[in-house]
């Protein structure tokens, strides 16, 4: 089969583009869908597209039907901080057909060196905001509902186009009634005390007009040293910030205050919304939004976000407060079970996991690489 592949050029065609990871697996019982509003955002009035340059491309078939996407992104900024001529593919679909993958992958490559691209890597978003690391484990389990899920040919397609690894994310899954390890629970409790820290409540916080700038100040921060990462903006942060900021819960989620009030750490989780949307099909209406409230009042399970430190108490254990007291307000609520956020294998933050009796490896998810 021949394919062709073209740039997105009118509405028709984004319509096709936002949408087909839907189509394409819309049988498939593990896959989670994303809201088509969320899609159409993203792609055309995400406040990363102030710098970031991007192309979005369709693959057809013969007959003229879509065959794969890809949005090929060039981001200067992580460019800059990593003294790269790197650019990223994301949004990256396709049908079981390695001549429609390399057809697409092909044309993303010639534009990043039209560009001036030397490298290329992914799947990626512009940021660390967006859905990013293909599934090489765990096709059976159902991703959290900010990650992304494929079919395990993408990862044969990849390596035989040339792709290799640049790294690795991992999650886990694990029982959240468990007892809390002694020994995690006692240091929590030795370090509130040594440092003069205090657990936040989070419901007063909330009502603090500069919580979203003082908290991505120490999230930049916090996450400076990880792979990939770019700072982000004021203004991605006063749009996603606020997101994050308006949906936290003392029964879910914790921030860690130091005596002068600045945040020393937090971790942030969410009901699991990944039922809900597979219930929602793309479509707020006429009954996502149902099910989407539902999923945050009655759940099981729980998403943890984000966890971090900042620099200023890093090397000081602090991630043992976070754990105890997340086990501990889990338990109190009747979670069941916790799926952490993707961590690079490489990061020391994972050896807090040993702390935890039960738990399995629920996906594993890797950013590929290549020199173009």
């Amino acid at each position: 089969m021949r394919y062709v592949v073209r740039e997105v050029g009118n509405a028709r065609e984004f319509r096709l583009f936002y949408q087909y990871q839907n189509r394409l697996y819309r049988d498939c019982p593990t896959y989670v869908p994303s809201l088509d509003y969320d899609q159409r955002h993203s792609l055309a009035h995400s406040p990363c597209l102030d710098y970031c340059r991007q192309k979005l491309l369709l693959c057809f078939d013969e007959a003229g039907r879509v065959a794969g996407r890809c949005c090929a992104i060039i981001n200067p900024r992580y460019n800059e901080r990593y003294g790269t001529r790197r650019m990223r593919f994301g949004w990256t679909d396709f049908i079981e057909d390695f001549e429609a993958a390399r057809a697409l992958l092909t044309a993303a490559e010639e534009w990043g060196r039209s560009q001036g691209m030397t490298e290329i890597h992914g799947p990626l978003g512009y940021n660390t905001m967006y859905k990013q690391g293909l599934v090489v484990e765990g096709f059976d389990s159902v991703p959290q509902s900010n990650n992304l899920y494929n079919f395990p040919y993408y990862k044969d397609y990849l390596e035989r186009l040339g792709y290799g690894k640049e790294a690795d994310w991992l999650q886990y899954r694990f029982d959240a009634t468990q007892p809390l390890p002694d020994r995690l629970q006692r240091l929590s409790e030795l370090l509130l005390q040594r440092y003069g820290l205090r657990i936040a409540d989070i419901s007063s916080l909330k009502k603090d007009k500069s919580i979203i700038a003082r908290f991505f100040k120490e999230y930049n921060a916090a996450f400076l040293s990880v792979r990939n990462f770019v700072p982000f903006t004021d203004k991605e942060i006063a749009e996603e910030g606020g997101n994050y900021i308006d949906r936290l819960d003392d029964g879910l989620s914790c921030i860690v205050l130091d005596g002068d009030g600045g945040i020393a750490a937090f971790g942030i989780c969410i009901p699991s919304l990944s039922r809900a949307l597979q219930k929602a099909g793309g479509h707020l209406l006429p009954l996502g939004w149902w099910h989407l409230l539902q999923a945050q009042r009655h759940y099981d399970t729980v998403d943890m976000m984000m966890v971090g430190v900042s620099p200023r108490w890093r090397n000081k254990g602090l991630s043992a407060i976070i754990h105890a007291h997340l086990g501990q307000i889990w338990q109190q609520h009747g979670v069941r079970w916790c799926i952490s956020n993707p961590q690079f294998e490489d990061n020391d933050a994972l050896k807090v996991w040993n702390t935890y009796g039960e738990k399995e490896l629920y996906i594993r998810r890797r950013v590929y690489f290549k020199n173009l």
